[in-house]
C-alpha cells in the first residue's frame, strides 16, 4: 500500500527550478533514504512531500488521513526563550505526561523532561525531535538529515534507534541524507536525487563489504553502509552550467 506519493513532481523558487520531474512512493513499512549533494532539492521535496510547499508541476498524493511524523533538520530556538522538553512535547497539542515520558524514554532520552532545549546537545536534540514525532503514532516517519553533525558512533547509535522503532511501530521511514557513503543498511531502496532522480535501487548492504564489517560492525551493529559514490553520466542533459556530476547506478562497496 502506497502512504505517499509524488509524480512528475517539479517545484520552483520564483523563476528557479529546483527539482523537475521526480517520481518517488513510499509504501508501508519501507525504509527509502534519498541521497544527495547540498542544494539538490533534498529538503524541498520532503516539504513538497508533506504539503509545506506547492508544487509548479506534477502532484504529490498521500494516503487520505496518513500519520505523518516529521523530524525537521533543525529546529530554531531562541536560546532565551525557557522551554523545557516537557513543554516542547506538547506543542501544538498537549500531550499527558506518562505519554511524553513513555516517548523520551523509547528514544533514550528518559531524563531529559525538565531540561532546557537550548542546552541540549545535537544528538539529544535528535531524540527529543524522533521523540515528539512519534507521538502522534505516525504510519511514516519523514527525517530530513537527522544526523547532520553527529560523529559515527552518534549517527550509527541514531539508525540503530530508528530501526528499532520502525520494528515496533511498522511505520514506514523516508530519510533525507547528505552524506553520500553512509546509507542505513535496512534501507529498501536509495534513491538519488540531483534537481531529479538520478537513479534508485536496493543498496548493498554492509555484509557486501567485509572489510566495512570489521571496521564498524563490532562498534555499530553493523547499521552502517558505505557507499563510493561513482557519477558517469551528465545530470544536465546539456541544459544550463555544466556540472558534470557523474553516476554509475552502481552503488559500491568502496575498496579499503
Amino acid at each position: 500500500m502506497t502512504l505517499i506519493e509524488a509524480r512528475g513532481l517539479a517545484v520552483r523558487h520564483g523563476a528557479l527550478p529546483v527539482l523537475r520531474d521526480v517520481d518517488i512512493a513510499v509504501r508501508a513499512g519501507e525504509i527509502v533514504t534519498i541521497l544527495g549533494p547540498n542544494g539538490s532539492g533534498k529538503s524541498t521535496l520532503v516539504r513538497a512531500l508533506i504539503g509545506l510547499e506547492p508544487a509548479a508541476a506534477g502532484a504529490v498524493v498521500r494516503r487520505p488521513g496518513l500519520r505523518i511524523g516529521y523530524v525537521p533538520q533543525r529546529l530554531q530556538i531562541d536560546p532565551v526563550l525557557p522551554l523545557t522538553v516537557r513543554r516542547f512535547l506538547s506543542l501544538p497539542r498537549r500531550v499527558a505526561d506518562a505519554e511524553a515520558a513513555a516517548a523520551l524514554e523509547r528514544t533514550g532520552v528518559g531524563g531529559l523532561g525538565a531540561r532546557q532545549m537550548s542546552a541540549l546537545s545535537g544528538g539529544q536534540l535528535q531524540r527529543v525531535l524522533l521523540a515528539r514525532a512519534l507521538l502522534g503514532r505516525p504510519e511514516i516517519l519523514i527525517l530530513d538529515e537527522p544526523t547532520q553533525g553527529l560523529d559515527q558512533i552518534g549517527e550509527a547509535a541514531f539508525y540503530r534507534l530508528l530501526e528499532e522503532v520502525r520494528q515496533e511501530s511498522g511505520a514506514a521511514v523516508l530519510m533525507v541524507s547528505h552524506d553520500l557513503h553512509v546509507v542505513m543498511s535496512t534501507s529498501d531502496r536509495v534513491i538519488c536525487l540531483n534537481g531529479h532522480v538520478c537513479c534508485e535501487g536496493a543498496p548493498k548492504v554492509v555484509s557486501a563489504a567485509p572489510e566495512y564489517r570489521a571496521l564498524f560492525g563490532h562498534g555499530t551493529g553493523g547499521a552502517l553502509a558505505l557507499y563510493r559514490h561513482e557519477h558517469d553520466h551528465d545530470h544536465d542533459h546539456g541544459e544550463g552550467p555544466h556540472h558534470h556530476h557523474h553516476h554509475d547506478h552502481a552503488h559500491e562497496a568502496e575498496d579499503a
